[in-house]
């Protein structure tokens, strides 16, 4: 056969280190051998703090690993028994100067690519494994699989007093979809407490796992879907995930547009929101504890 001569090159895709390196800051990332890649979301190596960086960076990092043909599943996960109980007001203090700018940037482009990216972008399975406390579940909800620690409560805090937003970022795709409609609308419109029990119950997670043995499940997980065959793996990833793409393209713009105007009408800033560790009576539970001051 004759030497192929082509005309351009590929583009050159950042290998996994390099992605590892750009990430650092907000996910601790480990890939075994077989091309399983584990995301740990944190905050100076402990739980999660939210910030406006991390918005921006989720959507980025689906996208980078979600395409890249080394990867061929991705765990995500927070660390300690926390998920997302606290915004970090420095980092959300730009709202307060420029609300239009930065609610278009980094809420409403930001916060779509974050679903966006893992429901349309991704080609590999994906398993949430959520091991902690505290809102923002879609993140974890809202992968092909999820597992939840046995000992925490989650919540949507939008509408609760202090917060006064509309729950149109995502999480209402997430409820919607999964729960029963009168579940979703509960939990939705009162910011109520829910035990890993009841996100069983709703259909929200497909197991609940005592917490020393969450990752070693994820890994077993791992270990079943690696065992198929590549191509069809990934081609089933796309079927399964149908609903999905369905809900995002039916649900999500119209609602985060709805969110961000509820903002301006209720003049309501993320630097100002209030944290969720006592509502979750978490006070002194904390493990290991949380970077930075808390409001």
């Amino acid at each position: 056969m004759a030497d192929r001569v082509t005309n351009a090159s590929y583009v050159k895709w950042p290998t996994f280190e390099e992605i590892k390196e750009m990430f650092k800051e907000h996910f601790i990332m480990d890939r075994r051998e077989d091309g399983v890649v584990t995301v740990r979301m944190h905050c100076k190596g402990g739980p999660l703090i939210w910030s406006m960086e991390l918005h921006d960076a989720i959507g980025k990092m689906w996208r980078l690993l979600g395409t890249d043909r080394e990867t061929e599943m991705i765990i995500f996960t927070g660390t300690g028994n926390i998920w997302v109980t606290d915004f970090e007001a420095a980092s959300w203090a730009p709202e307060g100067d420029n609300a239009g700018e930065t609610r278009y940037n980094h809420m409403f482009v930001d916060g779509r690519r974050m679903i966006i990216t893992m429901i349309q972008d991704t080609e590999v399975p994906t398993l949430g494994v959520l091991s902690g406390s505290g809102g923002h579940i879609e993140l974890a909800c809202m992968c092909d699989f999820c597992i939840a620690a046995d000992d925490i409560t989650v919540l949507d805090p939008h509408m609760l007093p202090g917060t006064n937003n509309v729950p149109g970022d995502g999480i209402q795709s997430c409820f919607m979809e999964l729960m029963p409609t009168r579940q979703a609308v509960w939990y939705l419109m009162t910011g109520d407490k829910m035990t890993a029990e009841q996100l069983l119950q709703f259909g929200m997670v497909s197991e609940i796992v005592p917490r020393e043995k969450l990752m070693d499940r994820a890994y077993e997980i791992a270990d079943i879907l690696m065992a198929q065959n590549r191509i069809a793996r990934r081609l089933a990833t796309q079927v399964v995930r149908r609903p999905w793409k369905k809900r995002i393209v039916d649900d999500l713009d119209c609602a985060f547009g709805t969110e961000m105007f509820g903002m301006f009408c209720a003049e309501e800033l993320h630097s100002e929101l209030l944290s969720m560790i006592e509502y979750l009576g978490l006070e002194g539970k904390i493990n290991p504890p949380l970077a930075g001051k808390i409001r």
